[in-house]
């Protein structure tokens, strides 16, 4: 009993393994996943956070103080959106709600930009869990059904 729980241990940490190897060769160069805070996303001004969540989502649970909120459906539309409002220093910083869609959108726009985007970990849920006072997304923030 004790050989095959210990062969069942060794075959599931080499698929884990495996799997994250997978996931590193298969990130772009210019894409880093990041655990970055609430306090660092709202007061680092080399970053440009934007949400890619949906405007339902941002409603629920409120976002990070002056991001800018565009739903990711493909990343011709989000780049224009987003290029008209980056500035040359400032790093695109992909937040969604646990981090899978922004991992997916930052692989996919990596190779389309030229400078460096950032996945952020965990998403909006670890920010709040974090204990991060979310704010009430606006219009000028991005979101066009909200007040």
């Amino acid at each position: 009993m004790t050989k095959m729980l210990l062969i069942a241990v060794l075959f599931l940490g080499g698929a884990t393994y495996a799997m994250m190897s997978m996931r590193a060769r298969s990130m772009p160069e210019n894409v880093s996943l990041a655990q970055l805070s609430g306090a660092e996303l709202e007061n680092d001004p080399d970053l440009l956070v934007v949400d890619i969540r949906t405007p339902d989502e941002w409603k629920q649970t409120g976002v990070v103080r002056d991001a800018l909120l565009v739903t990711y459906t493909g990343p011709e539309a989000f780049l224009e959106a987003v290029n008209a409002r980056k500035l040359p220093q400032q790093k695109m910083t992909l937040i969604c709600r646990s981090g899978n869609r922004s991992s997916k959108a930052a692989r996919q726009i990596a190779e389309m930009v030229e400078g460096d985007v950032i996945d952020v970990a965990g998403g909006m849920t670890r920010v709040l869990r974090e204990g991060y006072r979310a704010v009430k997304p606006t219009r000028e923030m991005g979101c066009v059904v909200c007040d």
